[in-house]
């Protein structure tokens, strides 16, 4: 069942949980693969966040996510790895939510195809930059929507028990305990392991 847009008017932050479980899918000409989300990260601009993307304003790179809510922000993180968020908040109120984990419910041969260096299933798609590869996302998907082909977002199943805490590899008071916006499924294999970033604080 696909999702209402209308929900992710909410920040990032109260849609974290509840998106817990949902169902992302991306079409290419090598087929479907669709994730079953178990990892989510929130980030919120405009100076509330200073571990987002977004907290000093809009840029040339980060405009996906001053843009309409159910949009994808895709960027490249170290040089190497395409990241990609769902913008949520209304337009012109940046916020988003980075897939960090899932589990490939659908298409895992093309997934094993595109992640030929994972050794099991549980690893396709756990961190945001194995996410990205499995479901075949690119920097060219920077902007596109996840309610209309060849993307579809929907509503997914029990997603269990949630579970937060600080985020993954984020410096300074982003990466504090004073932003708690890791969410994750209790137990769920395809979660990542945390990182502290050296410098959080």
């Amino acid at each position: 069942m696909a999702l209402d847009r209308a929900l992710l008017l909410a920040s990032a932050v109260e849609l974290g949980p509840s998106l817990l479980g949902s169902l992302i899918s991306h079409t290419t000409p090598e087929g479907t693969v669709t994730i079953r989300l178990s990892e989510l990260e929130a980030y919120v601009g405009n100076g509330v966040d200073p571990g987002s993307h977004a907290h000093r304003g809009k840029t040339k790179r980060n405009a996906s996510m001053f843009g309409e809510p159910g949009h994808l922000y895709a960027y490249f993180t170290y040089g190497m790895h395409v990241c990609g968020n769902i913008v949520c908040s209304p337009e012109g109120q940046p916020s988003g939510l980075l897939m960090r984990g899932g589990e490939v419910v659908e298409g895992i041969e093309l997934a094993r195809h595109r992640r030929t260096t994972t050794k099991t299933d549980r690893d396709l798609a756990r961190g945001p930059g194995r996410l990205a590869v499995a479901l075949g996302i690119q920097l060219a998907d920077d902007g596109s929507d996840v309610f209309a082909p060849p993307f579809l977002l929907r509503a997914g199943g029990q997603s269990g028990r949630v579970l937060s805490g600080p985020r993954t590899g984020v410096s300074g008071p982003g990466g504090s305990s004073s932003y708690p916006w890791r969410f994750w499924i209790e137990g769920d294999p395809t979660v990542s392991p945390y990182k502290r970033h050296p410098r959080a604080e």
